[in-house]
């Protein structure tokens, strides 16, 4: 039902309505929420509804590039953050789930992993942490739960049960990322920048698999992709020390951790 009901608003959000009740819309939407625009376009300069979820900053924020610090891929809430035990994470404190279904592959105990919750009002673009070379992308289709904290404490295995974009990638010094989009309610479409092949919310039970034979390269900051509405992205990382705390609000070129 919930799949049902992201299509729905998906085609709704697409929708350019006259632009006199866009201009509501968007107005709306911007008030419900509390969007600060500063950084980008005025609520009714966008066309569709989807073209202000996936606003663009039209002011550089600044980056953290000093070597071997990873900087925030998101504006978002950080909801968890540890270190894997025993194939074990957690989607939120009480919550824990399996690590190699969510990212369908085995890995040792001892990665770090931090979970970044976008709002509906948060930049719904995500960027690269650090420098990657990105090997391989795994679509997993599944339901879309909401991933807001109500929802976390209530629902066991959600980041599993969830539809969500698992990018296999390597940092600079070669060793092991998993940046992971997750789907949710609402979500129409996620996008990834490098890789038209994906269709996101189409088959709830999909898998596919897209690699390559030289990998993709992205400078750390890079737009990597956008949810079309909030979500959550999951970075699971080796060597990598996390240095923010949960319920800590970030943003996007801000410092979070780095390699040890």
């Amino acid at each position: 039902m919930n799949n049902k009901i992201s299509q729905w608003f998906g085609k709704f959000a697409s929708h350019p309505f006259p632009t006199s009740i866009q201009k509501v819309i968007n107005s709306s939407y911007v008030k419900l929420f509390g969007i600060d625009l500063d950084e980008f376009d005025e609520a009714q300069s966008y066309p569709t509804l989807n073209h202000l979820f996936t606003r663009e900053l039209r002011k550089e924020r600044p980056i953290d590039q000093e070597d071997g610090v990873w900087i925030s891929p998101t504006d978002s809430l950080i909801m968890a953050s540890g270190v894997i035990s025993h194939n074990l994470a957690l989607q939120i404190k009480g919550m824990s789930y399996g690590v190699s279904e969510f990212l369908g592959e085995v890995i040792e105990d001892g990665y770090s992993y931090l979970n970044l919750y976008l709002s509906p009002k948060d930049y719904h673009r995500y960027h690269a942490p650090c420098d990657l070379e990105i090997l391989e992308v795994r679509y997993f289709g599944g339901e879309l739960l909401p991933v807001n904290q109500a929802s976390l404490l209530k629902n066991h295995n959600l980041f599993i049960r969830n539809e969500r974009v698992v990018v296999v990638a390597q940092d600079e010094r070669g060793e092991r990322v998993y940046y992971v989009a997750v789907g949710a309610l609402n979500v129409g479409q996620m996008i990834l920048h490098f890789e038209p092949r994906l269709h996101t919310n189409a088959k709830a039970n999909a898998r596919t698999i897209y690699t390559y034979k030289e990998p993709i390269r992205i400078k750390k900051g890079c737009e990597m992709g956008l949810f079309k509405m909030g979500s959550t992205i999951v970075l699971i990382a080796s060597e990598v020390e996390f240095e923010v705390q949960e319920r800590a609000k970030v943003r996007f070129g801000e410092r979070i951790g780095r390699k040890k």
